[in-house]
């Protein structure tokens, strides 16, 4: 009797399915106590541990951007770039868990038991009534950006499932997007924070089994090097790879071979711009987030030496993946948007179909962990910040939740909307939300946290020139070249602190701003002093 055969496509979606189901099953578990009360919902109730405080503010953090962006960026262009922007985002992580989360945690508890960053913001400068600007402002850069990272979420998503089951891309990818909706909608904070403790330990896995596999397909880390020494710039930190195109935005290639032209030099500005991205962290609500869920501030040091090896063992394999990948596969991608398959078809020609799944299932983990906590921090800023904090302060709880659903829906359409080209460049489009929130947010975290002196209208202040820095920058100045190519975080995180620091001084702080810094710092120390 023949023996029957399933084919790799079927063993690809058993396994991506077994995943799928793994995650859902998380969202149903935690359904009734993530829905028992706001506070459940949107911060699991300052209940999170430190190991799934760590890695869930990781895996929400890199998103399918580090499966497929990164390692796209080394298989086009060489070690230069991806090498400068994984060093800013590593050393980004250490110091942003090291001077942020324990003193973000405490002061978020005493500014009147905050549970989302505008309801911190707001409570830090002890807005009332129903004028709050920085609620408002904060609330509405948070939806806009957001939106703008779950279409990355979902770009990745149809790439992903159009790869590997030929099918349109587009459908693809509103099924992903409809797949994280219904996730989100069930679970909330809590079961998000879970299952991104167990994505983030499958990214982990399909990175460093990849990367091993692939060292060994390609006959040893020698290999690889003498074999990549064949395109100019392809190995220097301080020059860059540029893939010879044709008029079409292809790689020209010759014999298999793909073709390069003279490599350029890497300008202080362009690695000063990969470097920026570290700027980025202290702006970011996914991440801010959970220092603020994290049930207690003497546990952060755990959970910032794990989130700190997790981070470096993750963004080495891979920019190397990418890096290895063309040597593997020289000529299979020519294009920049096709260069972020570069994982997709490693895995796939490198393993067994039914594992292939199971580690491309760590592109689907990194979407979902990050498009779960986008569209759980975009739905927060309305319902609780805009519809409870300043249009009906009255809202029952349920209200809250209602309005929340109806916002995950309105963010998930207009993501779908926005990922619709199947051209967009991973990289691109959470570049520019990375930026719009390090900008933003960044330093009005830090002078909140650090300084007694800012004031209410500094801090609008500072968010306002910050966001529009990386609109202009991004939108317009961009095409002049030069040094506006430099990455839009720097100079908008610059003017942004400028424009808090110089408002702040000429308007003065109110008495009872003043005696909550000092209950936070008194607080904040005597936590210190017991750890």
């Amino acid at each position: 009797m023949e023996e029957a055969i399933i084919k790799p496509e079927l063993q690809n979606i058993i396994a991506m399915s077994l995943y799928m189901a793994m995650v859902i099953g998380i969202g149903v578990y935690f359904f009734k106590r993530s829905n028992s009360s706001s506070k459940e919902y949107f911060l699991g109730g300052r209940s999170i541990g430190p190991y799934v405080t760590a890695m869930s503010a990781e895996a929400s953090d890199m998103s399918g951007w580090l499966l497929m962006g990164l390692p796209g960026v080394a298989y086009w262009t060489g070690l230069s770039s991806a090498f400068w922007t994984a060093f800013g985002l590593a050393v980004g992580t250490y110091i942003n868990w090291k001077i942020v989360a324990k003193p973000l945690r405490v002061y978020s508890h005493v500014a009147n038991d905050s549970i989302t960053i505008p309801d911190f913001f707001s409570n830090r400068f002890k807005e009332k009534g129903k004028r709050k600007p920085i609620l408002f402002f904060s609330a509405v850069f948070i939806l806009v950006f957001f939106v703008v990272y779950a279409a990355s979420c979902y770009v990745t998503v149809g790439k992903l499932f159009s790869s590997l089951f030929g099918m349109s891309y587009i459908s693809m990818m509103i099924l992903g997007a409809i797949f994280v909706l219904a996730y989100t909608f069930i679970g909330g904070f809590l079961a998000e924070s879970v299952s991104d403790f167990m994505q983030a330990l499958v990214m982990v896995f399909s990175l460093v089994v990849v990367l091993i596999i692939g060292i060994s397909y390609a006959g040893g880390i020698k290999e690889i090097i003498n074999n990549l020494k064949q395109f100019p710039g392809f190995l220097e930190f301080f020059t860059s790879a540029k893939p010879s195109l044709n008029e079409m935005g292809q790689q020209i290639q010759t014999s298999g071979i793909p073709q390069f032209a003279e490599a350029t030099k890497v300008s202080w500005l362009e690695i000063s711009t990969s470097l920026a991205w570290g700027l980025g962290y202290f702006g970011v609500p996914q991440v801010l987030i959970k220092f603020m869920a994290i049930r207690d501030a003497k546990e952060i040091k755990i959970a910032r030496r794990v989130a700190s090896i997790w981070v470096v063992i993750s963004l080495a394999a891979a920019v190397f993946i990418g890096l290895n990948g063309r040597v593997l596969f020289p000529a299979e991608l020519l294009t920049q948007s096709a260069s972020e398959k570069i994982f997709i078809i490693s895995a796939q020609n490198m393993m067994q179909p039914f594992i292939a799944g199971i580690v491309m299932a760590g592109i689907l983990a990194a979407t979902i962990s990050s498009a779960d906590s986008y569209l759980l921090i975009g739905a927060s800023s309305v319902a609780k910040n805009l519809y409870q904090g300043l249009f009906k302060q009255d809202a029952k709880d349920k209200d809250v939740l209602k309005i929340t659903r109806i916002t995950l829906l309105l963010i998930t359409t207009i993501g779908i909307l926005i990922a619709l080209d199947e051209n967009s460049v991973i990289f691109k489009i959470v570049s520019f939300a990375w930026a719009g929130f390090g900008a933003t947010f960044g330093p009005l975290v830090l002078f909140s946290l650090f300084s007694s002196k800012i004031t209410q209208k500094g801090g609008v202040a500072g968010m306002i020139v910050g966001a529009m820095t990386v609109f202009v920058w991004d939108l317009f100045l961009v095409k002049f070249g030069g040094v506006f190519e430099l990455f839009s975080l720097l100079p908008g995180f610059l003017l942004s602190s400028i424009a808090i620091w110089v408002v702040s001084s000429i308007t003065s702080v109110d008495k009872e701003i003043s005696e909550q810094h000092q209950e936070y710092k008194k607080e904040l120390e005597q936590i210190t002093r017991k750890v």
